[in-house]
């Protein structure tokens, strides 16, 4: 069994794959930063099921005649496991799921170098090729669909047992409709300032443009 798990066409969200996250340790103060994102699908999605056999198979490898028990107890604990229900996924504000997530699950992948960005014909770009990396990354936005590789492991430390995951590659599959409220327009609210000037508030009139020669004649 392949240790990389394919996600084909699923929704991203909380994407930091152009920039990392940073998060810091109250206790050691200490910063981590992580490129991570969360993949949705319904619970039949072929790579969820592959997925779930791959967990299984290492925490039989890693736990042995314990690991029922053991996935019992990282079920029971949020923390511990890079995967879930949708409906775990609660807005702190609206007390509702975040969008994308009510009827769905999801996976978090992360890893502490940028993964590969995957170009539209199935050729990786990768980090050192900046120009091209950020341009593929940036256009990957909550909600969007994507392709994925990710790949499951067994967490057995001093900070406990769980189900982990590193994020592989990410390749942009298509538009969706993107998740959040978007820019609010608020301008209905708005109405005419009396005596109000058009040109604004004590604004200059605006420069005259550069000819393509240079500078204008009065500032050369």
């Amino acid at each position: 069994m392949s240790d990389i798990v394919f996600l084909s066409n699923v929704r991203l969200s909380f994407p930091h794959l152009a920039e990392p996250q940073k998060q810091v340790n109250e206790a050691t103060g200490a910063t981590r930063i992580s490129y991570n994102a969360e993949f949705l699908m319904p619970q039949e999605h072929p790579g969820f099921q592959q997925f779930m056999a791959r967990y299984a198979a290492l925490a039989l490898d890693k736990w042995k005649e314990h690991a029922n028990t053991v996935m019992g107890m990282i079920q029971n604990d949020r923390k511990t496991r890079c995967f879930g229900q949708g409906s775990e996924k609660v807005n702190k504000k609206t007390f509702l799921p975040y969008d994308g997530y009510a009827g769905n699950v999801f996976i978090t992948a992360g890893r502490d170098t940028a993964p590969q960005m995957i170009q539209a014909d199935g050729s990786p770009v990768e980090p050192s090729n900046t120009m091209a990396y950020q341009a593929l990354a940036r256009k990957m936005y909550g909600g969007c669909r994507v392709n994925a590789a990710v790949k499951p492991w067994p967490q057995d430390n001093k900070h406990g047992r769980g189900i982990r995951c590193d994020l592989i590659a990410v390749q942009f599959a298509g538009d969706d409709t993107a998740f959040g409220e978007g820019a609010v327009d608020a301008s209905n609210l708005f109405g005419s300032v009396a005596g109000a000037s058009h040109a604004g508030f004590g604004i200059a009139p605006a420069m005259p443009a550069a000819p393509f020669g240079g500078l204008p004649s009065f500032l050369a």
